[in-house]
């Protein structure tokens, strides 16, 4: 099992910043990607990051140039750093990590994706 708990949401200012952690547990040794997506309300839940073993990144469109996926050396906490907020970013933010055939213990998990509880978002202007 993989456990993913998301951190740090709050009130933010149009134009500030906040950064969002991700705590990861369990087996994470079949995870090839881990992303961040977020879902406003009456909105589909839409990807905003995604980053996978060689740190090579993705964006949406929409966040391009003012958010950063990153990880932690150890990699045990997932991070979102979003800066120049806007009020069109407010939503709940999850952390994803999906899994890949890695090695013959993985093919049972190939495909799965794990998430956070989520972690609320919100911007004043």
């Amino acid at each position: 099992q993989v456990h993913l708990v998301e951190s740090g949401g709050g009130l933010v200012q149009a134009g500030g910043s906040r950064r969002l952690s991700c705590a990861v547990s369990g087996d994470t040794s079949c995870i090839s990607t881990m992303a961040w997506y977020r879902q406003a309300p009456g909105k589909e839940r839409e990807l905003v990051a995604t980053i996978d073993l060689a740190e090579s990144t993705n964006y949406a469109d929409s966040v391009q140039g003012r958010f950063t996926i990153s990880r932690d050396s150890a990699e045990d906490t997932l991070y979102l750093q979003m800066n120049r907020l806007k009020p069109g970013d407010a939503a709940v933010y999850y952390c994803n990590a999906h899994a890949s055939a890695l090695s013959a213990m993985c093919f049972g998990l190939d495909g799965s994706d794990y998430w956070g509880q989520g972690t609320q978002v919100t911007v004043s202007s």
